[in-house]
């Protein structure tokens, strides 16, 4: 199974402050994350609160990233079956809902957790690693907020990977 469409549709409000739809469209603007999975935004924030006005296309914004400082990031992924083991831990609080396909989510003790479609997990600034051993994608929608690193047992436990 490939990629489904993933359809875009993004508010905001005309010169006279009406509500409108800024845009309407299938993501286009996927990128190569590791080998094995592409990433599309569909929205960024960089600041808390939000700002909900302008005109920019946040979810296009340039750079690579896994967290904004004192923001969010929208995004789904897909993950190929086979994809390239990456073991990290962001300072973000995490927001997950599987989409379609089956997927293993690995702890850094190697514990693991198996989500299917429909299923929803929040990661919270843990160390983890992502497994597809099935045949075919796992399509996730996750939302990354920004978050104060881990403290545990009275140290800090830093991002990574």
């Amino acid at each position: 199974m490939s990629l489904p469409t993933i359809r875009r549709v993004i508010t905001g409000h005309d010169v006279e402050g009406k509500a409108v739809v800024k845009i309407d469209e299938v993501c286009s603007h996927f990128r190569e994350g590791r080998p094995g999975a592409k990433i599309c935004n569909v929205w960024t924030t960089d600041s808390a609160p939000a700002n909900n006005s302008g005109s920019n296309d946040d979810g296009k914004r340039e750079g690579k990233f896994t967290m904004i400082e004192n923001g969010s990031v929208f995004r789904i992924i897909e993950f190929k079956p086979g994809v390239e083991q990456r073991v990290h831990r962001t300072d973000t609080i995490d927001y997950i809902v599987v989409m379609s396909g089956e997927i293993d989510m690995e702890l850094e003790a190697g514990n693991e957790v198996h989500l299917k479609a429909g299923d929803v997990m929040v990661q919270r600034g843990t160390v983890h690693n992502w497994i597809n051993r099935g045949n075919q994608s796992c399509v996730l929608a996750v939302i990354l907020i920004h978050a104060e690193p881990v403290t545990a047992g009275g140290q800090v436990l830093p991002a990574f990977g």
